[in-house]
């Protein structure tokens, strides 16, 4: 099926898969699963990220050092992520490879054989990626957060586990974790490049189409109401870091977009967002300060995030309340609604332009519901967004909020 911009398709055995076909010498592709962190059961904390590393550490038809040279050999790359509800296997390559790569994903995803020897020297590469998170508060207080914000549920715990439940985790428990939570009911085959649809189709048909299809046996839980909190935690770093925020709208939920304008116009990454303006421009109390919004399938959150001067922390804290006040109590005027839409849009814009990123947005939008809107389309919804529902969506989230503070 062509919608505009996108071709889509779906193979016998339930494999969607999206294409864009643009003009350039380079394509991508990625396969995306539909199994994450929230997937794990207890006891298998940390195996989604393990099972992602593992990936790379061969399979029934080529060794490790196969698996990484079959594409950088050639000038390509192959690389791997892994989210709460998503693990993501994506290949860079030159038009003429783009094949190769599709084969080589589909080689790593349904055939790696996750041999223990190499798992164990793998386990060593995580326990240090954990002690690089622990080193950087600015991460380490973002996950955190989380943990707390969704404490309880399956989006409460982190992606990378804790190093005791690493040593739980062999060949044969990332095979049964893989047999549960991999099946092709949840996966999305997304490519971008200047390839036809017809070839797309041949190539995803000959390399993912003989696989067995299979649907998951479990659905996900959403996460229960939580109690607002305040906690101060003493880590002794130079600065302050904190973070100020609440639960959110799901991926599903309309109030998404105007809760998204809002966030842009709080703390996005133009100079000109409030609290840039507030905190650092006009009082220089903070180099780094941020919002954000990450929507989950059936739950999401909403973040304030800065660091600052020990001495300086209460203060922009104060004015984050200031800010925030302002938006709950004012409506935007019609002049501040449309430059706040045409910033986002050309934001929006812009960032098609890194193929690579509107490839994987675009595969997981295909993975979460089914289809994906045109730049048109997404731009008419942004336009239909009211200074009424941004008032709203203010109250809404960023009432009773919690907060976390390292100092």
């Amino acid at each position: 099926m062509i919608k505009e911009e996108f071709y889509t398709y779906t193979l016998p055995n339930g494999i969607k898969g999206i294409h864009r076909n643009i003009r350039s010498g380079v394509a991508r592709c990625a396969l995306i699963v539909g199994a994450g962190s929230r997937d794990e059961q207890r006891g298998e904390y940390g195996i989604a990220h393990f099972t992602e590393h593992g990936l790379f550490k061969g399979t029934e038809h080529r060794k490790a050092y196969q698996v990484n040279c079959r594409l950088e050999n050639l000038g390509g790359e192959l690389n791997a992520f892994t989210t709460k509800e998503d693990t993501t296997v994506h290949a860079t390559v030159l038009r003429s490879d783009f094949a190769k790569a599709a084969e080589l994903i589909s080689d790593v995803v349904f055939h790696s054989t996750f041999p223990d020897k190499e798992l164990d020297k793998e386990r060593e590469v995580i326990v240090d990626e954990i002690n690089t998170y622990k080193d950087s508060p600015m991460d380490m207080i973002y996950d955190t957060f989380e943990d707390m914000i969704f404490e309880g549920s399956e989006l409460g715990h982190n992606i990378l586990g804790r190093k005791v439940d690493l040593l739980r985790h062999n060949s044969q428990a990332i095979h049964r974790f893989v047999e549960r939570t991999h099946t092709t009911d949840q996966m999305v085959f997304a490519s971008i490049g200047a390839i036809s649809p017809a070839r797309i189709e041949q190539i995803a048909t000959r390399y993912f189409a003989s696989q067995k299809a299979t649907k998951r046996s479990y659905s996900r839980i959403a996460p229960k109401a939580h109690t607002p909190f305040e906690r101060e935690v003493t880590k002794h770093t130079h600065q302050a870091h904190c973070i100020i925020g609440n639960r959110a709208y799901s991926i599903a939920e309309d109030k998404r977009l105007p809760l998204s304008l809002l966030i842009n116009i709080l703390g996005g990454p133009c100079a000109n967002s409030r609290l840039n303006v507030s905190v650092r421009e006009r009082k220089g109390l903070s180099y780094n300060i941020e919002a954000s919004y990450t929507p989950y399938s059936d739950a999401g959150m909403a973040l304030i995030y800065f660091s600052s001067e020990h001495c300086n922390a209460d203060l922009c804290r104060e004015i984050i309340d200031n800010e925030l006040h302002k938006l709950q109590s004012d409506r935007l005027t019609s002049r501040q609604l449309s430059m706040a839409k045409r910033q986002y849009i050309a934001q929006m814009t812009i960032s098609t332009e890194g193929s690579e990123g509107y490839m994987l947005g675009i595969g997981r939008s295909m993975l979460v519901h089914g289809e994906v809107d045109t730049l048109d389309e997404a731009f008419k919804k942004i336009e239909a967004v009211t200074a009424a529902q941004i008032l709203e969506v203010a109250n809404e989230v960023f009432t009773n909020n919690s907060t976390l503070i390292y100092r």
